[in-house]
């Protein structure tokens, strides 16, 4: 059923941020940290499964190159940092609901795996990515909402918002994104999620925001070779 993935997304944000507000005190920090180390193992698995499935690599090799290009020219991920540092002022003396609404929001909102997840989900197949998220986003907002308070619960409304917007706008563009699109923009989007996994188990972090058009550039590219 479409809007599954983002469906079980918000729910385990609300549990998350429940329990944490609650419980989160009786969690210890490493248990935290080592149950993110196995979802991030697993969520660079989810990324590399998707790339792997590629049949044009020089398409993948070229949208990475051109999207990287593109967002470094439009220094997103310095645009998203100052957005989030603009939030976080605006917000600082209203309390921690909206302190904690909005830093989860940025947090759940932005990133390969929204965007990804929600368009695997529009596609009609099983939205594994989003299912991957959520188990992140849950463990997340217990760490979260046991230091921000119960605002983060209220995170999860953007972002049901957010992924159900792109969801259903992918269902609608079947046309457009073929299988063979699909394919591509799928293992384009599965190297940056994998670059996500590899920042949650601690070993690099790379610039995912600067090189998420890439994922849209495969799209042109697959077109334009006439590969659709």
């Amino acid at each position: 059923m479409i809007l599954t993935g983002t469906i079980a997304n918000v729910a385990t944000i609300c549990a998350g941020a429940l329990i944490g507000r609650y419980a989160g005190r009786f969690v210890p920090s490493r248990m935290r940290q080592t149950v993110m180390a196995g979802l991030g193992l697993t969520v660079l698995l989810i990324g590399l499964q998707l790339a792997l499935k590629s049949r044009q690599p020089l398409i993948v090799i070229g949208s990475l190159i051109l999207g990287g290009v593109l967002g470094e020219l439009l220094q997103i991920e310095a645009r998203l940092e100052s957005f989030g540092r603009w939030l976080q002022g605006r917000f600082a003396g209203a309390g921690n609901i909206a302190e904690g609404f909005v830093a989860a929001s940025l947090l759940y909102c932005v990133g390969a795996m929204a965007i990804m997840g929600a368009l695997q989900d529009g596609f009609g197949g099983k939205p594994t990515i989003l299912y991957a998220k959520a188990a992140l986003d849950g463990v997340a907002s217990v760490a979260l909402a046991s230091t921000l308070g119960i605002g983060v619960l209220f995170s999860a409304l953007p972002v049901g918002l957010y992924q159900g917007s792109i969801t259903l706008a992918a269902g609608s563009a079947k046309a457009l994104l073929t299988e063979p699109v699909v394919l591509e923009m799928n293992a384009v989007g599965g190297l940056l999620i994998a670059a996500i996994g590899l920042d949650l188990i601690g070993l690099k972090r790379l610039p995912v925001g600067n090189m998420l058009p890439s994922v849209f550039v495969a799209v042109g590219l697959v077109w334009m070779f006439g590969l659709a």
